[in-house]
């Protein structure tokens, strides 16, 4: 990845990255610093950047944490579309709230519309606590997370302004899922992804 080093995006230091685990770096800064790390890493897809009270994370994803990532986006994916549902799969697009927070999840979709910020967004988190990570969600507003957490799925629906854990999604479109069976599957496909899809997508067909 690349970070910057001052105020100009031509003087970037180089990191090595891609290994097995995640890499995760904080450093203090406001939202100005922010934006100009986030130029300087535009071309890196293995990085993702937050924001939140003065504070920038620069997560460095490692194949574990995009097989994961990606498992769940399949599976997800597969539900949605068996189901009829009209939906937008943006990935790790950037959630902004402009000069107060940022993020960019494994996945995020939008239901029914295209709109600014999206119904559900959901994390891998392989290097800090999920429940702290909510804090910028409430500030972007996003109305659903997920964690995908030491082989947990963690679901946190937005009331008023602060989540709470629920055990199903709220959101209208994935009040049919099964929550336990989605987690099977994704632990599944940590050693097989192919059968883990086939799978759950009888389990999508039946509950059409």
């Amino acid at each position: 990845m690349t970070l910057a080093t001052d105020d100009r995006p031509s003087k970037i230091a180089s990191i090595a990255v891609q290994t097995s685990a995640d890499r995760f770096i904080t450093i203090k800064g406001d939202w100005a610093h922010f934006k100009l790390i986030q130029k300087g890493c535009e071309q890196n897809s293995g990085t993702r950047l937050f924001y939140f009270d003065g504070m920038i994370e620069i997560l460095m994803t490692g194949r574990s944490h995009e097989l994961f990532s990606h498992i769940i986006g399949h599976l997800l994916t597969c539900f949605l579309a068996y189901q009829g549902i009209y939906f937008f799969p943006f990935g790790t697009a950037d959630q902004e709230r402009e000069g107060m927070a940022a993020a960019q999840p494994d996945q995020s979709y939008c239901f029914g519309t295209v709109k600014p910020i999206p119904d559900l967004s959901i994390e891998v988190v392989f290097t800090s606590g999920g429940v702290s990570k909510l804090q910028r969600y409430r500030a972007i507003g996003v109305p659903e997370v997920w964690f995908w957490e030491d082989g947990t799925l963690t679901l946190y629906h937005l009331r008023g302004d602060n989540y709470e854990r629920i055990e199903k999604s709220e959101l209208e479109e994935l009040k049919d899922l099964d929550v336990s069976i989605l987690k099977r599957h994704i632990m599944m496909g940590e050693t097989n992804v192919g059968e883990a899809i086939r799978s759950f997508t009888a389990y999508a067909m039946q509950k059409k």
